[in-house]
């Protein structure tokens, strides 16, 4: 720090953004980013410069910073560890104060934390694995519009999971075809029916006619089985003003729920919950376009990451992982986002992938939802990584049923209530799962056709994001 203010450039490091004697405030905001310097930047300086680079640094040294307390806006590297297995990638943790972020705004929070920084050159690659947001910020976010526990009391549903479907084939049906979808899965026995993510008001089926169809759909399976029915309308659209008459309309309709993608962005998002607690809605966010930044190892953002995000900015759902289906999800991670979603306390734990306690002050959670290939088979694997909290969503595993749609609820529905009464009677359930199908199916045929039909049915490939864990070997 004895040449901070001389002219010209100077390394991040001596400009005091790397301060490894640095004690992290119960108000700072905690980063833990994977940092992979180009060759020849040492891992200290790559870490001081993300820190700059994301609060108050630029690439020289600038007289204005006089005019301001920058020690209290620079941010702090205070603590830079090596990724076991992984040379040359560190695990870079930095605090920042409080006063660097506008209450409230996931946007503002975003900018500086994801700004510019991702594309600076003496970085190959970086990574945010995750966030300690501080109650004193968390209490400035709404939170869910609801929460799991609000949710339930509208439903009328405890106990057990709820069932699910995406509607099939997403695109191209008409309007009077979909609503046939939608009653079809629900009168068999699901909770929810939903649009998926890329279904908006295209020309073969535009919105407003969809929103007739399927609600008329919902209404009519409520009085055939007495349950409350829902079906996720996507409000997606190009602009709030639009997003917002679909939602009314939805909202008229009698619509219980209501769905937005991820890609409208954090701000719409934030809109849309306010919109969804203000007029006692449901607000379902499908994560679409989350892996293009979520998936890799070495760069972009972890979900876990946006699930912080999007538990603070006011969702009541998210998909969130299913470890068993066709999309990525390595058990112990899909763990840790599960746990960000629901608990109200979640402590770190590096074998789920996280590096900090997080408390949310009671902030309502967030109702994981598990979709993309899985199916009535897997059903004892799903109660067992996912627990009961969660929307299980089988899409092809309800409308791809050999019997027809509501044979294919049915399926479901009878291998959930089989699995959860095995459970709660204490039976081993995971390791008994499959007799306990199987005595199920004995008695209800299209759980025993969706069983011949997808039983044998695995996407077993490998993570390609697990947490760094190395196993510690037991004292003999």
């Amino acid at each position: 720090m004895t040449d901070r203010w001389s002219a010209g450039v100077i390394p991040y490091a001596d400009m005091g953004y790397w301060q490894p004697d640095y004690i992290p405030k119960d108000t700072d905001l905690l980063c833990a980013f994977r940092i992979t310097p180009q060759d020849g930047v040492p891992s200290e300086e790559a870490g001081a410069a993300v820190a700059g680079e994301s609060s108050t640094a630029t690439w020289t040294v600038v007289w204005t910073d006089r005019l301001t307390t920058f020690e209290h806006y620079q941010a702090k590297c205070y603590r830079i560890e090596a990724v076991p297995g992984s040379p040359g990638q560190w695990i870079a943790y930095i605090a920042y104060d409080l006063d660097l972020f506008e209450e409230g705004s996931i946007a503002n929070l975003t900018s500086s934390i994801i700004g510019n920084v991702f594309g600076f050159k003496p970085l190959k690659a970086l990574r945010l694995e995750d966030m300690r947001i501080p109650t004193q910020y968390v209490k400035t976010f709404q939170g869910p519009a609801h929460g799991i526990v609000m949710e339930r009391e509208h439903l009328g549903k405890f106990g057990r999971p709820l069932l699910g479907a995406t509607t099939k084939p997403k695109l191209g049906l008409s309007a009077r075809n979909y609503g046939r979808v939608v009653y079809e899965a629900l009168r068999g026995g699901l909770d929810f029916t939903k649009d998926d993510e890329n279904i908006n008001s295209q020309p073969f089926m535009r919105w407003r006619d969809r929103s007739l169809f399927c609600m008329e759909a919902v209404n009519r399976a409520q009085a055939a089985t007495g349950e409350v029915k829902g079906h996720y309308l996507n409000v997606t659209a190009g602009t709030m003003e639009q997003m917002y008459e679909r939602a009314d309309f939805a909202k008229e309709l009698g619509s219980v729920v209501v769905m937005i993608d991820l890609t409208v962005g954090y701000t719409a998002i934030q809109s849309m919950a306010t919109w969804a607690r203000r007029n006692g809605v449901l607000l379902h966010l499908h994560r679409a376009g989350h892996s293009t930044y979520t998936r890799q190892k070495t760069h972009g953002v972890n979900f876990r990451v946006i699930a912080k995000w999007m538990r603070l900015a006011g969702v009541d759902h998210i998909h969130a992982g299913t470890v068993v289906g066709k999309l990525e999800g390595d058990p112990n991670s899909v763990r840790g986002y599960y746990d960000t979603l629901r608990l109200d306390s979640v402590a770190a734990d590096p074998a789920k992938g996280l590096y900090f306690d997080q408390e949310w002050a009671s902030m309502p959670g967030v109702m994981p939802v598990a979709s993309g290939g899985i199916h009535a088979g897997q059903m004892h694997q799903l109660i067992h990584y996912l627990g009961e909290d969660v929307i299980l969503q089988f899409g092809g595993g309800t409308i791809g049923h050999p019997m027809g749609i509501a044979a294919g609820a049915e399926a479901n529905r009878v291998a959930l209530e089989a699995m959860i009464k095995a459970r709660n009677e204490g039976v081993d359930y995971l390791a008994e799962g499959e007799q306990i199908l199987r005595r199920a199916a004995g008695r209800n045929r299209p759980l025993d056709t969706a069983l011949a039909t997808w039983g044998d049915v695995t996407f077993n490939y490998e993570s390609t994001d697990t947490p760094d864990v190395v196993p510690t070997p037991t004292p003999v």
